[in-house]
C-alpha cells in the first residue's frame, strides 16, 4: 500500500513524496540524473571493456581466435585452471558448510573471533596471501626447509596454486550461508534431533533443502574467484609457462609477449565465465529471496 510522507524543502514549502513498497517517487529530474549516472558508470567500466575484449579477440578472424585458444600454452593454462577449480571448490564448499553450521548452531567462546578471521581474505591483498605461503613453505622458513629435505615442494607448482586459491576463496560459501542459517534458526533441526535423527540425516533432510540456493550462490562465487584469481597465484606459481600459468597468468604472458590476439582470446573465455557466473548468481539470489 502506498504511503505519503512530508518533507520541508529549503524554500519552506512542504513537498509530498509517495512511498510505494521499496520505491520512492522523487522528482523526474532527480530520477533521470541518477539513472544516467548509473548507466554511464556501468557503460564505461563494464560494458565498453567487454565489447573491447571481444572485438580485439576476433579482430584477426575466427581462425586466429581458435588458433590462439588452442595453442599449447593456452590449453595448458585452461587445463591447470580447471584442475585447481575441481580441487578447490569441493573443499571450500564442504568447509563453508561446516563453518556456517558451527557458527550458527553452537554457542562457544571465541565465535566472533572465528567469524572475523574467516573474512581475512577479504581484508588483505591476495598478493600478501601468496607471499605468506611462499615464505611459509619455501626455503625461507624452518618448515619450508624441512619440507624440502623430505622432497615435498609446496611452492612453484600446482600444489602451491591450490593452497593459494583455497586461501583466497574459502570465505565465499560460508559468507552466503551464515546469515541465511541465522535467519532460519534451529527449531527444525532441534525437532529432528529430538525425534532421533542423526546429525547427517538432519542436515540432508532439513538444513540442506533450506539453504540450497544460498549454497549454490556461494559455490558460483567461489568458482568465479578460483578461475579469475591473479594476485596470490602470481606470487606462488613461479610463472612457468606451460606448467604453472593459470588462465589469468597466461593472459599476462601473452600480453607481455605482444601476442594481443591470444591475450584477448583467452580473456574472452574468462569473460564468458564471468558473465555466466553473474547470470547464475542473479538466478540463485532470486530463488533464495523470493517468497515461499
Amino acid at each position: 500500500m502506498a504511503e505519503l510522507s512530508l518533507s520541508r524543502e529549503s524554500g519552506g514549502f512542504v513537498q509530498a513524496r509517495r512511498h510505494t513498497g521499496n520505491t520512492l517517487t522523487e522528482p523526474v529530474w532527480v530520477q533521470t540524473l541518477l539513472t544516467l549516472i548509473v548507466i554511464t558508470f556501468i557503460s564505461l567500466f563494464l560494458i565498453l571493456p567487454l565489447i573491447f575484449i571481444f572485438t580485439e579477440a576476433f579482430q584477426s578472424g575466427i581462425s586466429a581466435y581458435f588458433a590462439s585458444i588452442s595453442s599449447p600454452e593456452a590449453l595448458s593454462s585452461i587445463y591447470l585452471t580447471l584442475t585447481v577449480l575441481v580441487i578447490v571448490v569441493p573443499i571450500n564448499t564442504a568447509f563453508g558448510v561446516l563453518l556456517a553450521w558451527t557458527m550458527t548452531k553452537y554457542r562457544f567462546k571465541g565465535k566472533s573471533l572465528i567469524v572475523t578471521l574467516a573474512d581475512l581474505p577479504f581484508s588483505i591483498s591476495p598478493v600478501i596471501g601468496g607471499l605468506i605461503f611462499v615464505l611459509l613453505f619455501g626455503d625461507h622458513s624452518i618448515l619450508g626447509r624441512w619440507l624440502l629435505s623430505q622432497n615435498i615442494q609446496l611452492v612453484f607448482n600446482t600444489t602451491g596454486i591450490v593452497i593459494a586459491t583455497l586461501f583466497v576463496t574459502y570465505p565465499f560459501v560460508a559468507r552466503e550461508l551464515i546469515p541465511l542459517m541465522e535467519n532460519q534458526g534451529s527449531l527444525e533441526e532441534e525437532a529432528s534431533l529430538i525425534l532421533g535423527a542423526g546429525t547427517l540425516r538432519t542436515f540432508f533432510k532439513i538444513t540442506l533443502p533450506n539453504i540450497k540456493w544460498g549454497l549454490l550462490y556461494g559455490v558460483i562465487l567461489c568458482s568465479a574467484r578460483s578461475i579469475g584469481d591473479f594476485g596470490a597465484v602470481s606470487v606462488i606459481s613461479g610463472h612457468i609457462v606451460g606448467q604453472t600459468n593459470t588462465m589469468p597468468l597466461q593472459v599476462e604472458a601473452f600480453y607481455d609477449g605482444y601476442q594481443m590476439t591470444a591475450a584477448f582470446a583467452l580473456s574472452s573465455l574468462m569473460s564468458v565465465v564471468a558473465i555466466v557466473s553473474l547470470i547464475l548468481k542473479s538466478y540463485f539470489d532470486w530463488k533464495n529471496t523470493r517468497p515461499a
